[in-house]
């Protein structure tokens, strides 16, 4: 079993950049791939970032590629979305995200996920 424990959102404005966590507890999550997935009120979830579990493999959707960067800490058991100039449309609650295999890039594809950090962007 896996608990994820997301952090680090809240209320910011347009053009900063916090940064989330997501700790991961009760197994090592070296052989998971970990994924950040967003969702916006009324919008299904949708990935935003992911990465393998060596972390030589990432993937970014294209509305945040150039802002955002994933990374992951495997001696810390904890992964990181560095989110730079925030738009208002980045406004949703972030899901991290992890599953005992590949990288990929939808959420049905995952086995484990936290209880999510909300992001709201003002302009």
């Amino acid at each position: 079993q896996v608990q994820l424990v997301e952090s680090g959102g809240g209320l910011v404005q347009a053009g900063d950049s916090p940064r989330l966590s997501c700790a991961a507890s009760g197994r090592i999550l070296r052989t998971y791939a970990l994924g950040w997935f967003r969702q916006a009120p009324g919008k299904d979830r949708e990935i935003v970032a992911a990465i393998s579990w060596s972390g030589t493999k990432t993937y970014y959707t294209d509305s945040v590629k150039g802002r955002f960067t994933i990374s992951r800490d495997n001696a810390e058991n904890t992964v990181y979305l560095q989110m730079n100039s925030l738009k208002p449309e980045d406004t949703a609650i972030y899901f991290c995200e992890a599953r005992n295999g590949p990288l990929m890039t939808t959420t049905t594809m995952y086995q484990y996920w936290g209880q999510g950090t909300q992001v709201t962007v003002s302009s």
